[in-house]
């Protein structure tokens, strides 16, 4: 009885639910087939948060007014030291100059990337626009700084180059005097979206007519605050059969591709998506980050294929510096990229996820840690483990200065025990909402407390487990008694063993890699392989049809196969190493 009221109560408010002509319209209009098969989008964060392209390893460049707002002691004290105590944000409108800005290389750069789309960062959340915008008079790039219409002159050349232009445009301002998110309350929005922020997305659209919209900043409040639904079906009506947003208009509206930002991907063959992800940690440039936070063009090529396998595509971003050049190691990395899509594009443009989407196999790698001090936000805590769906063990022994009671507190970003002396003193659980907003730098997780009492200079066995499931990741491990304050348990307090003087805690990290990915194209099966098979490479798939051919994509002959086992056997042994297209992965077309 109890179900069939529920059901009841369901059918009918489904029954009193009528959706608006505008909603309708904006499902009715669908995705275009132009972004289902482009797979390479090119993002650019390029504003005044270019000039200090500062921030902690793990930051967000483009949030630098947020810091200054939140007193973020990095940030000041670098404005401080570099620019003077009586420098604001707005002073660096000043200092964006642009003088080496060349828009037709840009997209000449993009296209060789094998990109199909470009999106442009046109307003960021400190408000400042690249076109001269009339409600922005003084704060945007044509009346200070550059004096050039960014919006205008890259729009115009990537279309030179017949590539798809999009633009970023953030909802939400930081600072703006109608309304300052995150500073006021979140319903006062109002007149900020009636008086300023509709009119200026409609004067943005109507000059340019992007054939993408990234919205962003909207996810305090709901779709109908944002006008969202008016706006999206405006701006279809206004550019076209082409024209597609995401999926950021807020809560309520669930239509627009999907956008994971800075995670292993996901797996989604419904509805269009693109990861979203810089080409190092930052979306702006971020002058701090060392150069393992770029990665290896191998890597760059292994990430993107899994997000088409899986059924999307990606935005990859580039952070420019104040003078408008491209850094070269992005650049390096985008040229990586567009010389495996050289050889390999048929398996990547247009493709479908196949049954299977790929095979993956345990990884296993140690390191010795000095203390427990992590916030990786959405990166991996090593080279070679994923960003999420990861698990963490740590393992020695603890040493406290007085005997005496202990209290351990634990902050953390998913999943943590801590065993000491083999008695569980904190096992925590936290569990993070589907779409955290703030991803570098939130302040995510839980905390959790234990006691346990310690006897002085004596090594007592600890063991950490900890297991990452999505989004953000940190594990920070605390100490206090009834006489000190709390603090991080320092590395002087941590063994590798019992009698040794090694200090620190044996770290083991664990996750599962992709190794190998499958794609459709038309009639035809694509196995990319990010390992050189040396003989032979082993597939298990269905039998394929007599008269199969195989190739390796650029090697122009065919490869000998046998099936056995529910296993399609590639031999390789014949190729030689001066014959094979390319070092980073290897495409095999089973047609």
């Amino acid at each position: 009885m109890k179900k069939v009221l529920i059901a009841l109560s369901i059918l009918i408010g489904l029954q009193g639910y009528t959706q608006s002509p505008e909603e309708k319209a904006i499902n009715e209009h669908g995705y275009p087939e132009w972004f289902k098969e482009a797979k390479l989008g090119i993002f650019i964060h390029w504003g005044l948060y270019s000039v200090p392209a500062y921030g902690g390893k793990e930051s967000y460049a483009e949030w630098f007014l947020r810091g200054m707002q939140t007193n973020d002691s990095l940030r000041n004290a670098f404005v401080d030291e570099h620019y003077g105590t009586n420098f604001t944000y707005k002073d660096f409108a000043g200092e964006f100059k642009a003088e080496l800005f060349d828009p037709q290389e840009w997209a000449e750069i993009f296209k060789e990337a094998g990109a199909k789309y470009v999106v442009l960062v046109s307003k960021h959340h400190d408000g400042y626009t690249l076109w001269p915008s009339k409600f922005n008079r003084n704060w945007n790039s044509v009346d200070t700084g550059p004096k050039r219409d960014i919006v205008g002159e890259l729009t115009e050349a990537v279309r030179d180059e017949d590539l798809k232009m999009g633009l970023y445009y953030s909802l939400a301002e930081w600072n703006h005097p109608l309304h300052r998110w995150y500073t006021d309350p979140h319903d006062s929005i109002g007149r900020y979206v009636e008086e300023y922020m509709v009119p200026q997305f409609k004067e943005l659209v109507k000059e340019y007519k992007p054939t993408l919209i990234f919205s962003d900043g909207e996810w305090y409040n709901t779709a109908e605050q944002w006008q969202a639904p008016q706006l999206i079906n405006w701006y279809y009506e206004t550019v076209g059969k082409d024209a597609i947003v995401n999926n950021r208009w807020g809560h309520g509206l669930d239509v627009g591709f999907l956008t994971p930002e800075y995670s292993s991907g996901i797996v989604e063959t419904e509805r269009p998506w693109a990861e979203v992800r810089g080409i190092g940690r930052s979306f702006g440039l971020n002058r701090s980050e060392n150069l393992e936070a770029y990665g290896t063009g191998k890597e760059l090529i292994e990430r993107f294929v899994q997000t088409v396998a899986n059924g999307g595509g990606m935005i990859l971003n580039v952070g420019p510096r104040a003078d408008g050049q491209i850094p070269m190691i992005q650049q390096e990395r985008l040229k990586q990229l567009g010389t495996w899509l050289d050889i390999n594009g048929e398996a990547i443009y247009g493709a479908e996820a196949h049954t299977i989407t790929g095979e993956e196999k345990e990884v296993s790698l140690q390191k010795v840690d000095s203390v427990i001090n992590f916030n990786w936000v959405r990166n991996s805590p090593l080279k070679g483990i994923r960003e999420d769906d990861f698990q963490a063990t740590w393992e020695g022994f603890i040493v406290a200065p007085k005997t005496g009671k202990y209290t351990f507190e634990i902050e953390v970003d998913d999943e943590a025990m801590v065993q000491i002396d083999g008695k569980t003193i904190i096992n925590s659980n936290y569990t993070a909402p589907d779409n955290e907003a703030e991803v570098m730098g939130a302040n995510t997780g839980t905390s959790d407390k234990g006691t346990i009492r310690l006897k002085a200079n004596e090594r007592t066995p600890i063991k950490i487990n900890y297991r990452e499931k999505k989004q953000n990741a940190k594990i920070k491990l605390f100490w206090s008694t009834a006489n000190t304050e709390k603090e991080l348990v320092p590395s002087k307090a941590f063994f590798i063993d019992k009698n040794g003087q090694e200090k620190g805690l044996q770290a083991q990290f664990i996750s599962l890699k992709t190794y190998l990915s499958y794609t459709k194209n038309n009639d035809a099966l694509y196995a990319i392989s990010y390992e050189w098979p040396d003989d032979e490479l082993a597939l298990e798939i269905d039998k394929p049809a007599k008269g199969t051919k195989v190739h390796l994509l650029g090697l122009d002959r065919e490869l000998p196969w046998t099936y056995s086992n529910n296993t399609l056997i590639i031999d390789t042994s014949g190729i030689k190493y001066g014959e094979l297209p390319g070092h980073d992965a290897w495409t095999f077309k089973i047609q």
